[in-house]
């Protein structure tokens, strides 16, 4: 099978933007490339009977690297030291059939083919399976179902990859390199119960009868201590928002590996990082166990769905209803097997980045069910600032522009405001690995949840993920169903009696993408609330990077690691201060 990712249209249109548009220089060598090719190359991709007898839909990814230190399928971020990855969609590949990456396929960091450069490079194929859904709204499509892995298309069981092979690029190469998919990856072991984590996983009927297939919700759940030895407590329910726990994190019921060899960690420049990790999973261990941390049991979940990790939480017109699956089946769920008061003054919600921004939501679309949510670092709480983006003014994601000026929007930077990504890199590393917003990536599953259906069935994009022109129907959309802050102003008086005291925000204003920025905004409201004021607290670090958590005492890489000691007894102090009369506060305080 011979096929293109792009059509001959979209081909001329990337060409015209090449000329009247001032990309970064991460994409100048595909742009000069168009004109004078460097390289003519064709690879068919093709996989073996014995990987699979049956014809297959989904994405093959050809990925190129200049460093053999690990497998290209590792290598692609939206950071500087990404390697290349091109994409082809495939729809009833057969075994023996051939899938053609050439110079129409996309890419990121260079768009073509055509732009790479002579010299040695290791290159791997990657099929990401697709399942065909045939949804309750009459839409069918192809997604790539997680499979236990938390939606990554490199480590996603049953994907069809290569062995890595060392090739040498030639200047006007217009070779046909073969690549056979020979190897599967392999299922995933779930992890087992012990004393005091369990992992439980239901079917959710909303959630089934939406995708007309069963599908499931997970939880790894924390159980306090004492739990067996206090058969008639009952306990509080607090809820760690966040994306794809294989298990329960950071506990750890054994001293640090003594052999254990130290890694290095690039996000915050700390040698054995690694040992860090397991010596604060082992503290928070010994605090749990011992006498004076409060009992509760504390939950993460397991949500991940065709398109990404985790929900966010909430109802989404493509993602089905996730929100009300979460609070009305898999809460009261566990609550009823682990003893849980299962009253919404004794559930609490934490979490940071997307687990920030699914806290906060939850609790405001469900202010009855939650009596508190603590959001460090969440995604945009605001879409007028949704990163660098007014999605309801701009014109352009990508750019800002002028009559002589167009400058490209940041996406990721540090705290000395070094660049590492632009909105665009980041987008078209996604419309690499995936189209019709089925890449894994941040934007996408933005746009998968806050998106109407479109009519081909897939979230209806908020702007063209090729040259970033923002749709504003689409930002309408967003903004009435799952612009936060807009929904606090227009609902106020309504859900501001049930929000009293229940919103609690931080954010380092050095965020890595821009977070700060829509939570300023949300403060400037919340500050001016009246009957009731809210009540909450909104608070900041200066030169603080993603993810600060509200702790002015220890740096993000330690802070991280203690979510639960932080703010277990500012949960305490809030049951204290609001359980309604006759509200069991004893049973559990032992």
């Amino acid at each position: 099978m011979r096929a293109n990712f792009m059509n001959p249209k979209a081909r001329a249109r990337s060409f015209l933007l090449s000329l009247f548009v001032v990309v970064p220089l991460l994409f100048a060598p595909a742009a000069e490339s168009q004109n004078n090719p460097m390289t003519n190359l064709h690879f068919a991709v093709t996989f073996p009977v014995s990987s699979s007898s049956a014809p297959l839909d989904g994405r093959v990814l050809l990925l190129i690297s200049t460093d053999n230190s690990k497998e290209p399928r590792l290598q692609i971020s939206e950071d500087l030291n990404t390697q290349q990855v091109f994409g082809l969609d495939v729809d009833g590949l057969k075994p023996g059939q051939e899938a053609v990456v050439d110079s129409g396929a996309f890419g990121y960091p260079l768009s073509s083919l055509s732009g790479l450069k002579p010299g040695e490079y290791w290159i791997q194929a990657l099929l990401h399976r697709y399942e065909t859904f045939k949804r309750s709204d009459g839409h069918t499509v192809k997604l790539p179902m997680d499979r236990g892995e938390g939606q990554q298309w490199n480590s996603a069981p049953g994907n069809l990859y290569s062995t890595p092979q060392k090739m040498t690029v030639r200047a006007n190469d217009d070779r046909t390199i073969k690549i056979t998919l020979d190897k599967v990856i392999p299922p995933i072991e779930p992890p087992k119960d012990t004393k005091y984590i369990k992992h439980v996983r239901i079917e959710s009927k909303l959630l089934s009868r939406f995708w007309g297939r069963p599908m499931y919700l997970g939880a790894n759940v924390l159980l306090p201590e004492g739990f067996d030895s206090h058969p008639y407590a009952h306990y509080p329910l607090v809820i760690f928002h966040g994306h794809f726990p294989a298990d329960f994190g950071g506990f750890r019921e054994t001293p640090p590996d003594p052999n254990l060899k130290p890694d290095y960690s690039e996000r915050f420049h700390l040698a054995g990082y690694n040992k860090i990790q397991q010596e604060y999973a082992y503290k928070f261990y010994q605090e749990w166990t011992g006498p004076d941390f409060p009992r509760l049991i504390i939950i993460e979940i397991q949500h991940a769905n065709p398109y990404y990790d985790d929900s966010y939480a909430v109802n989404s017109a493509n993602l089905g209803p996730y929100g009300d699956a979460i609070t009305y089946e898999l809460v009261p769920f566990i609550e009823k097997q682990f003893r849980g008061i299962g009253k919404g003054w004794a559930r609490f919600m934490y979490g940071g980045s997307t687990g920030g921004w699914e806290a906060l939501a939850a609790q405001i679309f469900y202010p009855d069910e939650y009596n508190g949510a603590w959001g460090a670092c969440p995604d945009p709480i605001d879409f007028r600032a949704y990163t660098v983006a007014n999605i309801y003014e701009h014109e352009n994601a990508y750019y800002a522009a002028s009559p002589w000026k167009h400058i490209a929007r940041p996406g990721k930077r540090n705290y000395l405001g070094e660049l590492a990504a632009t909105v665009e890199d980041m987008n078209h590393m996604e419309l690499a690995l995936g189209t019709n917003s089925r890449s894994g990536g941040q934007f996408d599953i933005w746009e998968a949840v806050y998106s109407p259906v479109g009519k081909n069935g897939y979230p209806k994009p908020i702007w063209d993920k090729l040259t970033g022109k923002i749709d504003r129907s689409v930002a309408e959309y967003w903004r009435e169903h799952y612009d936060l802050g807009y929904i606090l102003r227009r609902d106020w008086k309504k859900i501001g009696p049930k929000l009293e005291g229940k919103l609690h925000i931080y954010v380092g204003e050095a965020d890595n993408y821009y977070l700060n920025n829509a939570v300023y905004l949300v403060e400037d409201f919340l500050k001016s609330t009246k009957d009731p004021h809210y009540a909450g607290e909104v608070d900041y670090e200066p030169r603080a990077e993603h993810c600060w958590n509200g702790d002015h005492t220890l740096p993000n890489a330690i802070s991280r690691l203690r979510y639960h000691q932080f703010y277990a007894p500012k949960i305490v102090e809030r049951i204290l201060k609001s359980a309604p009369p006759g509200a069991d506060l004893k049973s559990w305080r032992y």
